[in-house]
């Protein structure tokens, strides 16, 4: 209710909301434009989506049917096989389509039982950019 509140303030009477928080899900949901602070200093201040489009990391997370042995990544993309059967493909938006990757599956013979993107998120931004600073 707080927050169904906080947004109608902004909302219909145009009133600037300054939210500190710790939860970057919560920033990412509420807020359009973002800060990050790190040890004091402003380091990044923009759109929600301007920072998120900064990480040119993406995930194909797909789940095989049968046998994935044969699989390998294409050039610049990791391969991660999880516990569960799951194969995760990290890779450059700017420089591999997911075409790629699902063409490696069908040149293997991996057929797909189901497919889903992870995209990065602001916890994401968050750490590179602190990270290098």
């Amino acid at each position: 209710m707080l927050w169904a509140n906080v947004r109608r303030l902004n909302e219909e009477r145009g009133i600037t909301i300054i939210l500190t928080t710790h939860y970057l899900e919560e920033a990412e949901e509420m807020c359009d434009e973002i800060a990050i602070i790190n040890h004091g200093a402003v380091i990044a201040r923009d759109r929600t989506e301007n920072l998120l489009a900064q990480m040119d990391q993406k995930s194909l997370v797909i789940l095989p049917e049968g046998p994935s042995d044969a699989v390998t990544a294409p050039q610049g993309v990791t391969l991660e096989r999880r516990s569960d059967g799951a194969l995760v493909f990290s890779y450059s938006r700017a420089k591999t389509s997911p075409a790629a990757i699902l063409d490696s599956l069908r040149v293997a013979g991996v057929g797909i039982r189901d497919v889903k993107t992870q995209e990065p998120d602001l916890q994401d931004v968050f750490v590179s950019l602190t990270q290098s600073a």
